[in-house]
């Protein structure tokens, strides 16, 4: 297990999780001047984790094992499926959840009926996807692997 925290790459993408993670605080300041440190948590927003998380991943095994090696593929691709779901499955989920909140708020206001609020940010739009990608690439370029 000791050797697990040594592992470079694996240490280098969750670098570039935690910095993007770390931003979405101050992001979240300047665009609604009101902290919110649950968005150190919570998924979505402005940078993408998860593509910076896959693309820190590409970008490292890359670098060490080459571009034509097949783990850089598999890495290649992992990241594109990931990007296009934030970017697509989740986002069309968390569009359907803000409609779900609409109708429990207006159909089932003041009644007996449970009020569960589903969790809306749950997916990305393009520019936050590729500002993940482009800190995952940041990252992952100027860690000495």
């Amino acid at each position: 297990m000791s050797g697990l925290w040594q592992n470079e790459i694996l240490l280098t993408s969750l670098l570039a999780w935690a910095i993007a993670q770390g931003l979405k605080v101050p992001l979240t300041l300047l665009t609604s001047h009101k902290w919110d440190f649950n968005r150190l948590v919570s998924p979505g927003g402005m940078p993408s984790s998860h593509s910076a998380l896959v693309t820190a991943l590409a970008t490292s095994v890359g670098r060490v094992r080459g571009l034509e090696a097949p783990e850089t593929a598999i890495a290649i691709v992992l990241a594109l499926v990931v990007m296009y779901d934030s970017a697509g499955v989740r986002r069309a989920a968390g569009a359907q959840a803000t409609v779900l909140n609409q109708i429990v708020d207006e159909v089932f206001h003041g009644g007996r009926f449970r009020e569960e609020r589903l969790r809306e940010l749950l997916g990305h739009t393009p520019v936050e996807v590729f500002a993940g990608a482009f800190l995952g690439f940041i990252v992952a370029s100027f860690i000495r692997l």
